[in-house]
């Protein structure tokens, strides 16, 4: 899907989102995110996925507060890719640019880390 499927006035029309989290009306947007498997191989995944995702929150997230939304950016990632600990730093990093609104996570890290409060921003 697009952004522009959930706004229409977003400004970059060729945005992905792979999934969308809502309440049950689907009046309110609670995230927003990208969902990738990362493969050993390495080298330009490495370099290319954290900047990918560096990207997508500073649009998404500036789009947010433009609009004074509370939408949040959760990325989900998985695969042998992530044993690279300079891969993870990377991702991490993205996190900690917008305490708050943006969430890496494995599959394996969704019950623990991505909680109602989270989203709905009580925490």
């Amino acid at each position: 899907m697009k952004a522009t499927e959930i706004w229409q006035d977003y400004p970059n029309p060729e945005r992905p989102l792979d999934f969308v989290i809502s309440s049950n009306d689907k009046k309110t947007i609670y995230a927003v995110g990208l969902a990738r498997y990362d493969s050993d191989r390495g080298g330009s995944q490495e370099d290319d996925r954290p900047g990918g995702y560096k990207n997508c929150a500073d649009e998404v997230l500036s789009y947010v507060h433009d609009h004074n939304l509370k939408t949040k950016v959760i990325f989900i990632n998985d695969g042998p890719g992530l044993l690279l600990g300079t891969m993870w730093r990377d991702y991490s990093a993205i996190e900690d640019r917008y305490p708050g609104e943006v969430k890496v996570l494995t599959l394996r890290m969704i019950d623990e880390r991505l909680t109602r409060s989270w989203l709905v921003g009580a925490e």
